[in-house]
């Protein structure tokens, strides 16, 4: 793959045989931000478990204390008095069998995040093909399938961020953007990594925290030094 001219020079900066300690890491990653919208910075977090067995998935959710930097349009499932609160709550979308067509059909997909009520979750099942590959599908380890529709509502506005392993067991989750400055930065992340560090499986042998590196949106990623973060 041909990189650009912006992150050939962010490359300069960083030595790739260092881990550096969390807060030279984000004071760095910040100087490779030189794009011309405000990036944003991810953590690539990889875990020594094997993700095809049911008793070393790692998955959860957690409120970042600065949020994102993002705007997250909600859609939320539900009907009568939880569909008024949802709405109450300021979801950007609320409905129920209606929406199946067009999401379906249509390819509507003007949303970031689907949260549920229990009882709707047969409805949401017809989805599961379209909202499962996206990542979009409702799930009671994430908090998106709750009565309580006002406290999903809420934290998910608030940067609630849902973390889980992809097929190479690697964590991809965005912590905010590189105007958040490091500290906010790393209090966002300290708050990811201590979740992660707490969802470590009872099954999971050997060393859980593999690797960590963090990277703007369009630089190149930063490695840090796990013995430090576990």
């Amino acid at each position: 793959m041909k990189h650009g001219k912006k992150y050939r020079e962010a490359a300069k900066l960083i030595d790739s045989n260092i881990q550096y300690e969390a807060e030279d890491a984000f004071n760095l990653v910040e100087k490779t931000a030189k794009a011309k919208f405000d990036e944003t910075i991810e953590a690539h977090i990889k875990l020594g478990v094997d993700s095809r067995h049911a008793d070393q998935q790692v998955r959860g959710a957690v409120v970042l204390p600065h949020g994102t930097g993002k705007t997250v349009r909600v859609l939320v499932f539900a009907k009568g008095i939880k569909a008024d609160e949802a709405k109450a709550a300021g979801a950007d979308y609320v409905g129920a069998e209606d929406l199946i067509p067009r999401i379906q059909n249509e390819g509507w997909f003007e949303f970031d995040v689907v949260v549920a009520t229990p009882d709707m979750m047969g409805v949401v099942g017809r989805l599961g093909r379209v909202l499962g590959p996206k990542g979009l599908m409702p799930n009671p380890k994430a908090g998106t399938v709750t009565m309580d529709v006002t406290k999903a509502i809420n934290d998910i506005k608030a940067g609630k961020i849902e973390y889980r392993l992809d097929k190479t067991n690697i964590i991809h989750v965005p912590i905010g953007k590189a105007s958040f400055g490091t500290e906010k930065l790393l209090d966002n992340f300290n708050t990811l990594m201590t979740a992660v560090i707490k969802a470590k499986p009872s099954a999971a042998k050997g060393q859980y925290l593999r690797s960590v590196a963090i990277s703007a949106t369009m630089g190149p990623g930063i490695k840090l030094n796990t013995a430090k973060l576990s």
